[in-house]
């Protein structure tokens, strides 16, 4: 079948309302809200748009509610271009949503965030095949029985699934990462999967004969990785040097650009080298969720400045 898709996302979107305030108050105070804003955010979400924000066809299949907050962000993805076609809607279902409180004074934040209602892939959809219709599937940890089914879907079909986890510990979880032949992962969460602290350790523990890829992002310090050409060392990837204002959201973006790199059919380490010149020019930008999300023409510009 011809693919449709050049990234498939299934999971987590989210909703996040800002709140700019002067300064975080005491207990039993009050204080003025001084702008708001609300964007759409969650991993599968901003890996979708960030595959078209750089030139290819990104697709949302996940499932969503018919609540206020499922229509935007759906009308948010859909304004990025990202192929909605499969989407699900049902009832009680709703995405993450997270108050923001930023202390403009101070520079920090607070998040509460909300998972009520977050389904992310269901057991029964999206329909076998649409997942066969992508060239790469991106996957996270939310709803891991649908995930399950999804990537064993894809990895039957030969279509490679990068992915995305933040968390350990879920019923269904070592069979999930066995299954993703791309597997990228903060360095923090890859310390306390494998129980190493240097990350280009962690790569080489992360590594199987069944990936194709393992990686693991250092922020400010780069990304190492393995590949099958020498699984028992790992590569390193600087970070491309730009002037950081928020890194909200730039993990989000470096997967999101890998998985676009390999639909178009770029080399491993072309690869990473993409999705770092993605998310450094995140990190450039302030404010999370989509915004700061760089164009293909920014990203290969930056590339070739090195």
């Amino acid at each position: 079948m011809p693919a449709k898709f050049d990234v498939l996302s299934l999971g987590a979107v989210a909703v996040d309302d800002l709140l700019y305030i002067g300064a975080y108050p005491g207990p039993d105070e009050k204080t003025p809200v001084l702008r708001s804003e609300r964007r759409c955010g969650g991993m599968s979400a901003i890996a979708a748009i960030t595959a078209s924000r750089l030139g290819g066809q990104g697709a949302y299949a996940g499932v969503l509610g018919r609540d206020e907050l499922s229509d935007f962000a759906a009308g948010q993805m859909r304004r990025e271009g990202v192929d909605l076609r499969h989407l699900a809607r049902r009832e009680g279902v709703r995405p993450i949503h997270s108050v923001i409180m930023i202390d403009s004074r101070a520079g920090t934040r607070n998040v509460f965030f909300d998972v009520r209602g977050v389904l992310g892939a269901a057991r029964d959809w999206p329909p076998a095949h649409v997942i066969r219709s992508a060239r790469v599937l991106f996957i996270d940890w939310f709803s891991v029985p649908g995930m399950i089914r999804a990537a064993r879907i894809a990895r039957a079909a030969g279509i490679p699934v990068v992915a995305d986890f933040e968390v350990d510990g879920l019923p269904g979880m070592a069979t999930l990462f066995s299954l993703a032949d791309h597997l990228i992962l903060s360095q923090s969460f890859a310390a306390k999967w494998t129980g190493l602290s240097a990350p280009g350790r962690a790569a080489v523990k992360l590594w199987t004969a069944r990936r194709q890829l393992a990686a693991v992002t250092c922020g400010a310090r780069g990304c190492y990785y393995v590949t099958a050409e020498n699984p028992a060392q790992a590569r390193h990837q600087p970070a491309f040097k730009v002037k950081a204002v928020d890194t909200t959201g730039c993990g989000d973006v470096f997967h999101g650009a890998y998985a676009a790199a390999l639909a178009r059919g770029m080399g491993a380490s072309e690869r990473i080298r993409f999705a770092a010149a993605a998310a450094a020019l995140k990190a450039a930008q302030s404010g999370g969720g989509q915004r700061g999300i760089p164009t293909l023409a920014r990203t290969l510009r930056l590339m070739r400045r090195g």
